[in-house]
């Protein structure tokens, strides 16, 4: 068997060439440009590539982005100061804190100071229990993105039994969620997991997200899973890629697979969160942007 590649970028394209559709339409009716603002923390070269690219991929679709760069050495509160005024800031419609901090920041108290209204990367408490209840709210970026990726390829998730190996409050822990609300029956799994291989080799699919290079064998993969490596360090997956290719039915790439599948679903969250803050100042005449955004 030779998995068919889950394209990423193809898919992301598409996604973006919506938004890009999208933004036009909003920006005719509202006369203003949708704004998601970047607040990136220290020297850290990939977290710098990162913001980079969401920013050019803002360009691209139409959108503004702000970025906001501060020195390793700030504060907790300083960090939650910025992110509260950005909360605040009327023309701001996503607010995208890229992480990890560094480790003497305290990262929760972060993600908590970001308006879940404004929470398009998904990492808020409100986020998470209202993706996880079904009740609305933004979902975490990467997983939605592959639920989109899934869904592009018409992959059947009810019944399914879905293993997810890894337990991040913004990967592992919220894909979980996701497929459980789509009728998966769902096992987490991590690194310190016993028996890792046995739970591996029951998936029908598999979704990993430990960032541990060649943590999941080719040879554990049980024949015509679909898998989704969601690991990513030195440019080199969680999952043993040509092996896997052997027995999966469908396989991500690294790069290439999961990573655009982010930005897009980041950008398709932030024209959403434009819509619904149009509906509210609709709702509420006092809320008024401070201009037209144009500039």
């Amino acid at each position: 068997m030779n998995a068919q590649v889950l394209d990423g970028r193809a898919v992301a394209a598409t996604i973006l060439d919506r938004v890009r559709g999208e933004v036009a339409d909003f920006v005719e009716s509202f006369d203003r440009v949708p704004m998601l603002a970047t607040v990136l923390v220290g020297d850290d070269p990939a977290s710098h590539t990162y913001v980079r690219m969401k920013a050019n991929r803002c360009a691209k679709v139409g959108m503004r982005s702000r970025q906001v760069r501060l020195g390793s050495d700030i504060t907790t509160d300083t960090l939650v100061g910025h992110l509260r005024q950005l909360s605040a800031d009327p023309e701001v419609d996503g607010i995208l804190l890229q992480h990890p901090v560094p480790g003497h920041l305290d990262e929760r108290a972060a993600f908590e100071a970001i308006d879940p209204a404004k929470d398009v990367d998904g990492v808020t408490r409100t986020s998470f229990a209202t993706m996880s209840f079904g009740e609305g709210g933004f979902n975490s970026a990467t997983p939605g993105g592959i639920m989109a990726l899934l869904d592009a390829y018409d992959i059947p998730l009810a019944g399914k039994h879905a293993v997810v190996v890894g337990r991040s409050a913004i990967l592992g822990r919220p894909v979980g969620m996701l497929l459980l609300g789509r009728d998966a029956t769902v096992t987490y799994c991590h690194s310190r997991t016993t028996d890792l291989a046995e739970h591996v080799a029951r998936a029908d699919v598999l979704v990993a997200a430990v960032g541990r290079p060649g943590l999941i064998r080719g040879g554990w993969i049980k024949p015509g899973a679909v898998v989704v490596d969601a690991g990513y360090a030195d440019n080199t997956g969680d999952v043993e890629y040509e092996a896997a290719a052997l027995r999966a039915s469908y396989l991500t790439p690294v790069p290439g697979g999961v990573g655009p599948m982010t930005i897009a679903t980041l950008l398709a969250q932030t024209i959403r969160a434009a819509r619904e803050h149009e509906a509210a100042r609709r709702a509420d005449p006092e809320l008024t942007t401070t201009g037209s955004g144009r500039e």
